[in-house]
């Protein structure tokens, strides 16, 4: 899977921020280049421990909309980039890029366990990754990171709107019945509602779209066979 060289990753915090703004302003935050009919979506995870520069990365690819599985890819890698908030894709994006360039053929979609442009520069690590990957991306945070919402239904489907600085950057998505809902957020080459759609109808009976809550049970099983304890 090709990607493009769109910056450094050996910068300074501050370098990393400018980064952040230029690419900001490249993102496409609507439907663009998505095939139809969709047939593959990829899931990506990545660990590491409190401390530790050891990063573990796993993309895990499926057929859509069957979710079966096609192809997995991992990498294991060292990072010196700081942990800082908001700067979390300079210190992921380089082991998972390394794992979406070992996958045998590029998704038509990518889910990424982390934030859009639900991010206090608008370019969280879905947004990132899928302007360097140039694929369409979306992002399915378990937490929020920015802004406010209004109530959301008890049921499956049901969702709000995400709004910080009186824009909307994402949305509240109860993915099952009574659930903590997930926080979705467009990354690149998609429009909000159909990130929406695409989320809940990778959802088969979890919290987590199937897809990134492959790519999890796969990371441990990764961390596992490298002598490190599995995370929940």
């Amino acid at each position: 899977m090709t990607k493009r060289e769109l910056h450094r990753w050996d910068v300074t915090n501050r370098e990393a921020v400018s980064i952040q703004e230029e690419l900001r302003g490249r993102l496409i935050l609507q439907d663009d280049g998505l095939p139809d009919p969709l047939r593959s979506v990829a899931g990506a995870d990545i660990s590491y421990d409190r401390g530790s520069d050891l990063f573990f990365a796993v993309v895990v690819l499926m057929r859509y909309p069957e979710l079966t599985l096609i192809d997995e890819a991992s990498h294991r890698a060292r990072v010196s980039f700081p942990y800082i908030p908001g700067l979390l894709s300079f210190r992921e994006g380089p082991p998972l890029i390394a794992a979406f360039a070992k996958l045998s053929q590029p998704p038509d979609f990518i889910l990424f366990d982390g934030q859009g442009i639900a991010h206090p520069r608008g370019i969280g690590l879905a947004a990132h990754l899928g302007l360097i990957l140039d694929r369409p991306a979306i992002g399915c945070a378990k937490s929020r990171l920015v802004g406010v919402h209004g109530p959301v239904g008890e049921k499956r489907g049901d969702w709000a709107g995400l709004i910080h600085q009186e824009r909307q950057v994402g949305a509240v998505l109860r993915t099952r019945d009574r659930i903590k809902p997930l926080f979705v957020s467009q990354g690149h080459r998609i429009g909000l509602e159909r990130a929406v759609a695409l989320v809940l109808s990778c959802c088969r009976g979890y919290r987590i779209p199937e897809p990134i809550r492959r790519a999890h049970l796969a990371v441990n099983q990764l961390r596992i066979e490298h002598g490190a304890p599995p995370k929940g």
